[in-house]
Parts: C-alpha cells; structure tokens; sequence
C-alpha cells in the first residue's frame, strides 16, 4: 500500500510539472525538443493570444539583440516539408516534420539557409511566381536537432524582430501551445487584469445595457471599486479584458487559462492548449467584436454565443450566462492562470436593481438566424446568408440611399453595421441603376467606408453583379478605369554599380473583402525574371541573379489591378 502511494504522488509530482502548475490535459513530451534559439526565451505573444480574425497560433521569441539576423536551430531532427515565401502572414517560413508525430513551423524568417534559398530560387523560376508555397520531396532536406535553419527576420506581417514558432500535430496540422513542450520561460509575473465589462441581456441574448469596470489591485487579488455591481436586467453576460505579462518583459500578452465562478462553482472557462485553424475565426465571438474594431481593445468573453463553435470551452453544460435577482447578491470569481502556475484572482457580487428599466430597441427590417439559410430577395439586391454566418440571431437593420457622387452606379444599401461580426463569407448581387455599355468590365461591388472605398470584386449574373464578402457596412456599385501606379525607387539605365532595382506599385481603390489586389510580372528580353513584393512599403525588387547577364537589355515591367488595368514601365538598360 505504501510502495502504491509512493508511485501514486510521484506520478502526480511529474504531471503538474510537464504543465507547469495547470490540469494536466495531455501527455505532450518534455526532453525532445530544444529552443529554436541560443538565448532566453522572451516572449512579445503567446498561444492562443487574440488578434484580428485569429487567435494567435504559436509564440512570439524575441531577439536577444532587438535586431535581425540572430541564428535560428532545428527543435529536433526531421525533414522539410514545406517551404512558404509571402510578402504577408508568415513570410519565409519553414515546417519540419519530425519522428515523433509532431512539426515545428518557424515563420517571419530572414533567411534560409544557403541550399534552400537556392532551391526555391529555382522553383520561383520554374513557376514564374515570386510568392510561393512549395512541398519539397520527402527527405530532399533533412536536420538534426540544433542545425542552423535561418536568420530571425521581418519577412511577411512582422513589424518587429522575432520568431514566430509553432509546434502542430503533424496529421491534423492543429497548432499546440509550445510552452507544453517543456521550453523553459522565466515568469514569476501572476496575470495582469485591468477591466471587467457586464452585459445586460434578453431572453435573445441582445445587449440591452453594457458597463464597464476598472479593477483594482492588491498583490495577486484584484477588486471592483464597489464589492456589488447593480445590473439592469435578469441575465447578463460578463467579459474580462486580462494579459499575461513576464519577467523581464513589458510586452501585454495573451492568457492561457481563465475560470469563472459563480457562487462557488464552475460556470464559465477556457484553456488555451490547441486551437485548430478551423476554429480561429470563431475569435469573432470569443471576444468583444464592437470594443476590437472601435478601440482596439480586446476582452475575453466570459458567455458563449449560440453560433460559437470553439473547443477551448471546458464542457460543464453552461453558457456563461448569469442569473440575478433583487433579492440577494450573486457572487462572481475569477481565476487566471499561466503556464507556469502563476495566478490573478478577482471577485465580486452581481444584483439587479429594483429600479424597472424600458430599454429602448431600434427598429430592424429583417430577422435572420444563426442556425439557418438566410436569404433576401429584391429587384435590385440579392443577399444570401448561409447557415452559420453569424454567431447569434440578428435584428437586421437595412436601408438604401440614393449617391450622386461620381462613380456610383447604384444605390447605396447600408446592411445593418460592421460592428457586427460575421463568421462565413455571404453573397451580395446588386444591380445598376443604369446602362454600363462597355464598363460593365470594369465594374466592382465598392464598400463604402468612413472615408475610402474598398473594391470587393464582382462578376456579372444576368443584370446583376454580385461577389462574396465577410463584413456587414454599406456596399454600391463603382467602377475603376485607373491603371496602377509605377514609381521607380532605385533605376537607372546603367545597371553595373546596382546590385537591384525597385519600384513602388500603388492603386486608387484598396482591396476590400472579396477582391483581386495587384499582380505584376517583370522581363529582360522577354525573359520572366523575378521580383518580390514588399507589403510593408509597397515595394517591389529585382535583386540581380545569374539571369541577367552582361551587355544591352530591354526591361519591361507590368502591373495589373484587379479589373484589369494595366500599367507598363519600358527602359533599356545595359551592364
């Protein structure tokens, strides 16, 4: 009995410690991979953090310098099996399979290293494409764990030094929290939780009131400025803006676990272990869409939407929605833990007011479902929701208006708002209200914003033109005729004391949701050579290879927009 004891706590001793202090979900191995890089790891965002549309899917490592360039490692021996080059998302990154089921992704590379870059400069060539996504041959190339990979860059949506590592399941591709690995990170930090927002709600789950709390602090316990929060109506719904901070580090990252109680027991939690990227735009209703898009400010919400399909939810048969009365104070805690057992803890108490409140609702013209097709039909306008765009049911609010403005062709449909999220993309047809002729070609659905237009693509059914997009606003038809603009950055006629050529590439409409961006395609002698896209600057350059050779060349450069317009640069150079 005592030997069964003995083997039972040393079991529980090396489970709490390959979670570093959290409930044990899985058995993820500890000793297999090393760090991806020779330093400290500090991180500027975590798993499961929340971005725009996505939840985060790996770490972020900072460089030890503050710099590019630092050398990046192999977590473990394994094999290449995709190699992406892109002026955005993840840039150079690189994804190695290895023995153990597992493949790490180290993406906003630098630089590869001298035998990949070679390769997949021939492969660009061969596919005439400087943005590529290539599978390479099984074991073409190999690593054992520690070799040197690439260089810690900016390359794609990075606007600071780092690596963003991820380790996924190799057959699902479902991106893990890292930090379960066993990679060590120095955080005696408990969560850092600034405000609390309460939702006064309908039987629909509408939102009749919000308010929102500051919280304060005392050690690792935080407070409301008043112990009792009076609410409004029945039900209502809470979410928590919270960060996980470091040692070390200043940066305001994500959290990995939250709990929430009322009156002693579990109702409401999540854990971020693994999130699948067929779930990550369901961040949409995880967190507070109205509070992300109009302050750039992120909350966690404690109650789940009925069109919300995320796994990260601990099954327990509750939504989050909390019941309240006038008769007694509900009592509400919070638990947010990281990965290395540090904790924040708030609490609080919920009644609703004896006050009778009438909360004033705004007329709607449509009811669409989260559950269903939704379909509106009209002369003029056709839209098409499919089952599960939206995360709740909406009171669709609509209207037309009529433009004069030049180069609107339609009237202009204000479809409810873009403080309302949408989880599918949905179709839009809309029709002139007038004869196009020959334009028709050149006509695209426009979303019309505060102080831009957005092309959002289109084609022609009939007398109508329609495309799919993913966010509510206001939408009318436009043209463009405007060919792209071609700005030389660093030309000249004489290519012999440059080592590469650019050129900055803009047009007169952004690309909206649905629509077709810039290409380009650059020649010497009718020769494609190739050139890469910069979507930071809006830049493109040809960095001079072993196809340009000496003497006389033609250069030829084309930029196409999404309606096909086209712009041309013609010089003749020599080296």
């Amino acid at each position: 009995m005592t030997r069964f004891l003995l083997l039972l706590i040393a079991f529980v001793s090396i489970s709490a410690t390959i979670h570093l202090g959290t409930s044990l979900t899985k058995d993820y191995p500890q000793d297999y991979f090393r760090s991806p890089v020779d330093h400290t790891i500090k991180l500027s965002g975590t798993f499961g953090e929340l971005r725009p549309n996505h939840f985060h899917a790996g770490i972020d490592i900072k460089s030890k310098t503050g710099k590019t360039g630092q050398e990046i490692y192999a977590v473990a021996d394994g094999t290449v099996s995709r190699i992406n080059i892109k002026s955005s998302g993840y840039g150079n990154a690189l994804y190695i399979d290895h023995p153990n089921g597992y493949t790490s992704v180290y993406a906003h590379l630098g630089r590869f290293p001298k035998e990949i870059t070679e390769y997949m400069q021939q492969q660009r060539y061969l596919e005439k494409t400087s943005e590529i996504e290539h599978y390479p041959p099984a074991n073409h190339f190999t690593f054992k764990k520690g070799d040197f990979i690439g260089t810690l860059g900016l390359s794609g949506r990075s606007y600071g030094p780092h690596l963003h590592f991820e380790i996924r399941d190799t057959k699902s591709e479902v991106p893990i929290n890292p930090l379960l690995f066993g990679l060590k990170i120095d955080d005696k930090v408990s969560p850092d939780l600034r405000a609390l927002k309460v939702y006064s709600l309908d039987s629909s789950m509408n939102e009749l009131e919000t308010k929102q709390y500051s919280l304060r602090k005392s050690g690792s316990r935080y407070k409301t400025r008043k112990d009792t929060l009076t609410v409004n109506a029945n039900q209502v719904g809470l979410a928590l803006k919270a960060y996980d901070q470091m040692t070390g580090v200043s940066n305001l990252n994500g959290i990995y676990e939250l709990k929430m109680y009322v009156e002693d027991s579990l109702h409401f939690a999540f854990t971020m272990d693994e999130i699948s990227f067929d779930e990550t735009r369901y961040i949409n209703a995880h967190l507070d869409y109205p509070e992300r898009e109009q302050k750039k400010s992120y909350f966690n919400r404690c109650f789940r939407l009925p069109g919300n399909q995320l796994s990260i939810y601990e099954a327990n048969g509750y939504n989050g929605l909390i019941n309240v009365s006038e008769a007694k104070s509900t009592k509400v805690k919070y638990i947010v833990t990281d990965l290395n057992g540090n904790v924040s803890e708030l609490t609080f108490w919920l009644k609703k007011s004896s006050e009778e409140f009438d909360f004033d609702k705004e007329n709607y013209q449509y009811l669409l479902f989260h559950d269903k097709d939704n379909q509106i039909e009209r002369s003029d306008l056709q839209l098409f929701f499919p089952k599960g765009s939206l995360y709740r049911d909406l009171e669709f609010q609509f209207l037309t208006s009529i433009d004069s403005s030049h180069n609107i062709f339609s009237k202009v449909y204000h479809l409810h708002d873009y403080l309302t999220p949408l989880h599918k993309y949905f179709d839009i047809a809309i029709k002139p209200n007038s004869e196009l002729g020959a334009l028709k070609e050149k006509a695209f659905i426009g979303y019309c914003g505060a102080d831009k237009y957005s092309n959002c693509g289109g084609a022609w059914e009939g007398d109508m033109l329609k495309t799919k997009t993913s966010q509510l606003g206001n939408f009318c038809i436009m043209l463009d005729t405007v060919p792209p603009k071609i700005e030389p950055v660093r030309f000249g006629k004489n290519w012999s004391n440059l080592s590469s050529v650019s050129f900055k590439i803009g047009d007169n409409f952004e690309v909206g949701k649905g629509g077709k961006g810039l290409s380009y395609e650059a020649y010497l002698d009718d020769q494609w050579i190739l050139m890469s896209y910069n979507g930071k600057t809006k830049t493109i350059t040809y960095r001079f290879d072993e196809y340009l050779q000496p003497g006389e060349h033609e250069f030829k450069l084309l930029v196409t927009d999404g309606l096909g317009n086209t712009n041309t640069f013609l010089k003749n150079i020599r080296l």
